[in-house]
């Protein structure tokens, strides 16, 4: 049977996902009412861009859920890796609404139409008083779950978009430059598509087991390599199963009279300690060699 474990870094942040999207949903609506009634593009494309933030957390909030299942015996993890998942479906999301509001815009651009650009202006504003909300409700928890920053990135993006949408109306109600709105568009576009890269890289990095970017795997190795009795560090892997899960496996190559009974729980219980204390592994698996073991690995 599986047993629970503690909750990942975006379960905790679960209340503050939901709270976004019902912000989210909320905007969007107005804003696809807004683009109706004046024909704006930059609009549709804000809009057309929160559709994907609430699809994107939608996903996160379910893989909060999911990663909080229990583990079993076919999924020793349990579904801890749903949220990077999820973060690569809003990495996705957000590439492809980059691409499509970039294309549409350059077509606006050659051809623009009239644009109300009072009520372009109104909703803009709207936009950007909620998207400042939503951010401050993720911002707690971007830095610890790429789940969250998957969903913070989105209304980052939103709330760029909002301002590129308040400074179209603003030229078009004062000098009746229409193109502003395609410009707005496109330049919505430019800010999505880096985040849109940064999220995938960063899941790539979890998805590839890469080593955690802030664990130096020569620092691991001094560290352990520091506990007395210890000869050498060898096999030396990091990775990570969802944010703030870092895992580690070594092998540590030990005097021969530590494997004595009275001496070994004392060094296996040094070598954690250190990975906890120094680098918030909680997940270890350390095979404990003798010197004098001939058939060692040379890895490193």
């Amino acid at each position: 049977m599986g047993h629970s474990h503690a909750p990942t870094a975006s379960g905790r942040h679960r209340g503050r996902l939901a709270a976004a999207l019902a912000i989210t949903v909320t905007v969007m609506v107005v804003e696809v009412i807004g683009a109706w009634l004046t024909g704006s593009l930059a609009l549709l494309a804000d809009a057309g861009h929160m559709l994907s933030d609430a699809t994107g957390l939608t996903l996160a909030l379910i893989a909060t859920w999911l990663a909080a299942r229990p583990t079993s015996h076919r999924w020793t993890f349990g579904w801890q890796r749903a949220e990077v998942l999820a973060a690569l479906a809003n990495g996705v999301i957000l590439a492809v609404v980059a691409v499509t509001v970039l294309i549409e815009g350059l077509r606006r651009f050659s051809t623009p139409g009239e644009v109300e650009a009072p009520v372009m202006l109104a909703v803009g504003a709207l936009g950007l008083v909620a998207n400042l909300v939503a951010l401050r409700l993720l911002a707690a928890g971007q830095k610890e779950s790429l789940n969250v920053r998957g969903a913070y990135l989105e209304v980052l993006g939103d709330l760029l978009g909002s301002v590129a949408v308040i400074a179209a109306a603003l030229v078009i109600a004062t000098t009746g430059w229409v193109q502003a709105d395609a410009v707005a568009s496109i330049a919505i576009a430019v800010l999505i598509a880096p985040r849109a890269f940064s999220l995938l890289r960063d899941v790539a990095r979890v998805l590839l087991e890469g080593t955690p970017k802030e664990m130096e795997l020569d620092t691991v190795r001094r560290h352990l390599a520091g506990v007395p009795g210890v000869v050498a560090v060898h096999d030396l892997h990091a990775w990570t199963i969802t944010s703030g899960v870092p895992v580690l496996s070594a092998h540590v190559v030990v005097d021969d009279d530590v494997l004595d009974p009275a001496r070994f729980c004392g060094v296996l219980d040094e070598l954690q300690h250190c990975l906890r204390g120094h680098f918030d592994v909680e997940h270890s698996t350390l095979q404990l060699e003798p010197a004098t073991h001939t058939e060692r690995g040379v890895h490193a």
